[in-house]
């Protein structure tokens, strides 16, 4: 089997799925497909508003064609799904947007072509959920008339150093044959190399692994921040102490969310309970991170309430709503739970973000971004993400941010200031 010479499709053109079809569109024919006509053609005209490839970049590729039509399809032969894997309310997986593109696929799909899933999921998901919707959508069995693969999407948003062609490639396939196949194909575009696993639950497995592992190690640095905030000892300043121990490894604490850290646990959660199995690190960790958001807001109240400021008359602004820095991506941020917490409390709360869409956030979370200017005569100021630009600003700036009557309560959530500074200008601060 050799799938190199094969017409791809791209199903979603997202974060992950975008960049996938601008690889593999400089050197063979691709069908990018998306259900978002507003996003097919912002991409016809070479827009990004993900910011993970340049206009000039979108305009250059040759073999790359877009498509919100499903009959565009039927000339593929590879299929590649890149669709969102979030989370619901309970923290249960919502694999309603793979539903959708497996049974998409699976009204287009012939004899001996290949589905590969990039899309995050728990161990054994293809297997178990993808390929019955394939099958009854195509009429076609399993490894006898199509196959599939796996290779977990490793995207880092806003990284234009660890780019997709330089991050290793995990691979999978349904059979042996499919697996060098789809190792194959990644080949000729991954410069970093690809790793084959045995199988596609290994291939699954290895992504939940990946950012459970993160997740626990910034569950406990925060558990440290919360102990170290009680004995007053400056939780940063004791990390990067202990950060010159060569082997010590350099986790921060704040917020954790997004679409892989935030989410990934509660897939693996969710297959263990279903074997009979209820674990325990894992939970935990996921239960301190959570809650971080909330813990952060409330000692900003506390702060605000012990320098006399009037909570419920207060102003409190919030600088980035991003999930993380110098990216536009707003998915399950974790900013909108201190947003949420300091409303409970009756704050007025102003937020602004220089990358997040206004539109996107409003429809998303119901805030209402603000401009920077609108953030001055606050009592309370929480720095929440690190953009560059918020990086650049000198802390004499921020305090003429605040109230000239006021005790100035300042939250850097990212560490992006220094705290003696902080002091020497009569600013309360608190930080992780």
């Amino acid at each position: 089997m050799n799938l190199n010479q094969c017409t791809i499709a791209i199903i979603g053109l997202g974060y992950v799925g975008l960049p996938l079809a601008v690889e593999f569109g400089k050197t063979r024919s691709v069908i990018g497909f998306d259900t978002n006509k507003k996003r097919v053609e912002e991409l016809e005209d070479g827009i990004d508003h993900t910011l993970e490839v340049s206009q000039e970049v979108l305009k250059s590729v040759k073999y790359l064609k877009y498509s919100t039509e499903m009959s565009a399809l039927k000339n593929a032969q590879v299929y590649i799904v890149t669709v969102p894997t979030p989370i619901d309310s309970v923290n249960r997986p919502d694999l309603s947007f793979l539903e959708k593109a497996s049974e998409t696929v699976g009204k287009s799909i012939k004899k001996g072509d290949v589905v590969i899933y990039e899309s995050t999921v728990y161990p054994g998901c293809t297997e178990e959920v993808c390929v019955p919707l394939l099958e009854k959508n195509s009429g076609l069995k399993f490894n006898q008339d199509f196959y599939c693969g796996y290779s977990p999407e490793r995207i880092n948003p806003g990284d234009k150093i660890n780019t997709l062609t330089k991050i290793k490639k995990v691979t999978s396939g349904s059979t042996q044959e499919v697996a060098d196949a789809v190792d194959s194909l990644y080949a000729s575009i991954i410069t970093a190399g690809t790793h084959k696993v045995a199988n596609i639950k290994v291939a699954e497995a290895c992504k939940v692994i990946e950012n459970t592992q993160r997740d626990l190690n910034i569950a406990l640095v925060n558990e440290l921040s919360v102990l170290f905030n009680r004995l007053g000892i400056d939780t940063i300043e004791a990390l990067e102490a202990a950060g010159t121990k060569w082997n010590f490894l350099p986790f921060r604490p704040g917020m954790v969310g997004g679409h892989c850290i935030g989410v990934d646990p509660y897939y693996l959660t969710h297959k263990a309970e279903e074997v009979g199995y209820h674990p325990q690190i894992i939970a935990s960790g996921r239960r301190m991170n959570d809650n971080m958001a909330r813990y952060a807001a409330r000692n900003v109240i506390k702060l605000m309430l012990r320098n006399g400021i009037d909570v419920s008359k207060s102003k409190v602004g919030v600088m980035g709503i991003t999930f993380k820095e110098n990216c536009p991506d707003i998915r399950n941020s974790k900013v909108i739970d201190l947003i949420n917490e300091f409303k409970n409390w009756g704050v007025s709360v102003v937020v602004t973000d220089p990358y997040a869409d206004a539109d996107e956030v409003m429809h998303e979370y119901g805030v209402k971004l603000s401009v920077m200017a609108d953030l001055y005569n606050v009592d309370a100021l929480v720095v929440a993400v690190g953009h560059q630009s918020f990086r650049k600003m000198q802390l004499l700036a921020i305090k003429k941010m605040f109230k000239k009557s006021c005790n100035p309560v300042l939250a850097d959530l990212k560490a992006l200031y220094n705290r003696y500074e902080a002091d020497k200008l009569g600013l309360t601060l608190f930080r992780f």
